[in-house]
């Protein structure tokens, strides 16, 4: 059963990477059940009911406004960086510091506490606060329906590339990983919980793009790379390391790595989660029946 979560707002949530995938949604809904929210970005994005703040993980002068006055922070890690406790690790202990006493930690189901990248920020969590979540969405459903490169390559030649093989995967909404960070963030008591989230069933890139397809009405068609390929065309966008690892998820994901589901979303937040079509249907144009033809009444 879900937490109760307290009638009147009390406290300030900073929620950074606002405008991210998981954070406009966790910031959207902690502002309709009434929160008060510090919306932090490097660009300081004004976002409805929210206080704007700037805050960039390479600049610790921004990152005093952006704590002020809040007692509990959700995090998303700098994107694309292989070692981000180098940076979030001095950021959290000036956050206990002046005084957030809880942090929801945005990670990944391929990245264990002490793994690499964000693993080392999340095996360190509950040294540093005495309320804390970790949460570990398998891969987003948006990824192939907002601006991830599934989804730059569907839009433009109708493909999915990776390494997976047929290897399945829990997709999971972002807004059921927003609706479980709002609990987390806001529950009388914290999980102070590794929390891995999924949709309801795992599902293969090869069902992805059958879906896609009747849903849109437009071919998406699955293309298997080996890792090498995988590794070089991430390489020319991201640094070697970063593509290196996940290349290496994707082969993971081939391996059966993904290939589960948990309870998670339905335990914390009441509700089942979405499945793939049903949010492929909410986010994408949806191809309508071609309205039949009118009776042909003449004699």
């Amino acid at each position: 059963m879900p937490g109760t979560m307290p009638g009147t707002a009390t406290g300030t949530t900073l929620v950074i990477g606002a405008t991210g995938t998981t954070g406009s949604r966790t910031t959207a809904q902690l502002i309709a059940a009434g929160r008060r929210v510090k919306a932090a970005g490097r660009n300081a994005t004004p976002l409805p009911g929210a206080e704007p703040v700037r805050f960039d993980w390479y600049a610790p002068a921004t990152h005093g406004d952006a704590l002020t006055g809040a007692d509990r922070v959700y995090l998303v890690p700098p994107v694309g960086d292989p070692d981000p406790a180098a940076v979030m690790l001095p950021f959290l202990q000036r956050a206990r510091a002046a005084g957030v006493r809880r942090a929801v930690l945005l990670s990944s189901s391929a990245i264990p506490a002490g793994g690499p990248a964000v693993g080392a920020v999340h095996q360190a969590l509950p040294g540093l606060f005495e309320e804390w979540a970790v949460l570990r969405p398998s891969w987003f459903m948006q990824n192939f329906t907002g601006t991830h490169a599934h989804a730059d390559s569907i839009r433009a030649d109708g493909t999915i590339l990776t390494a997976a093989g047929t290897g399945r995967v829990g997709f999971v909404d972002a807004d059921d990983i927003a609706a479980v960070a709002v609990r987390a963030l806001t529950d009388d008591r914290a999980p102070d919980a590794d929390l891995v989230l999924t949709g309801p069933e795992a599902l293969g890139h090869d069902a992805i793009a059958a879906i896609l397809t009747e849903v849109t009405g437009r071919r998406v068609v699955h293309h298997r790379l080996t890792y090498d390929a995988l590794r070089e065309r991430l390489a020319a966008a991201v640094p070697p390391e970063f593509a290196a690892m996940l290349a290496g998820m994707d082969r993971a994901i081939a391996e059966g790595a993904e290939d589960r589901t948990t309870d998670t979303v339905e335990r914390l937040t009441g509700r089942p989660p979405q499945g793939f079509r049903a949010v492929a249907e909410r986010e994408l144009p949806v191809r309508r029946p071609a309205a039949h033809a009118a009776p042909d009444t003449s004699r």
